[in-house]
């Protein structure tokens, strides 16, 4: 019985002492990077969810920019109808198309902020100002979230290839692999910033 008790006691130590040492790190990190990428998508989906109201606070005004609200509209559609699910993470070129459906979005957009520049009466529109400080901020939002994004994946990637997180991958977790899907932003959107005026 005492023999028993001792087992039990050096078991317990034991799990004391490799929870300690970042048994639990590698899981925790996968799980960090998973949700930092939640928190882009719910930016996104913000974003898309005030577009409509954009688009038709500045329809009332400039219904000869069909065009332009047309492209805004269709980029948002396109956004809207992707399938974005956990697993997106995980494929490299589900992720690229993501990133460009967002892409264009944020150029109609931009296209958008350029034709309201026509509009005096609707730059100082109430409702125009609320939508379009809200949308600022969640632009602002969307950086961080994609900042949070690529820091969990830097934590995860670095514990994944060094020690001792190295060993408890090679025993405990032979699952998980290095994410090389960094956010990166396209050529697009990275060579030429949104040109909103206001």
């Amino acid at each position: 019985m005492a023999q028993s008790i001792s087992f039990r006691l050096a078991g317990l130590g034991l799990l004391l002492l490799a929870t300690g040492c970042g048994i639990n790190n590698l899981p925790t990190f996968d799980e960090g990077v998973k949700a930092a990428w939640s928190q882009v998508q719910n930016q996104y989906q913000r974003r898309a969810d005030l577009i409509p109201n954009l688009v038709a606070t500045v329809k009332g005004y400039a219904d000869q920019e069909r065009e332009t609200l047309l492209a805004v509209t269709e980029a948002r559609a396109k956004v809207g109808s992707m399938q974005v699910d956990p697993s997106l993470i995980d494929d490299p070129a589900r992720l690229q198309q993501f990133e460009q459906a967002q892409s264009q979005l944020s150029g109609a957009l931009s296209r958008l902020m350029v034709v309201v520049e026509k509009y005096p009466d609707l730059k100082s529109n109430q409702n125009f100002l609320a939508l379009q400080s809200q949308l600022e901020g969640t632009e602002n939002r969307i950086s961080v979230a994609r900042r949070d994004y690529i820091n969990s994946m830097a934590r995860y990637n670095t514990e994944l290839r060094t020690y001792p997180g190295k060993l408890w991958h090679g025993w405990l977790y032979p699952e998980l692999t290095v994410r090389e899907d960094y956010y990166e932003a396209t050529a697009a959107s990275a060579d030429q910033p949104p040109a909103v005026v206001f």
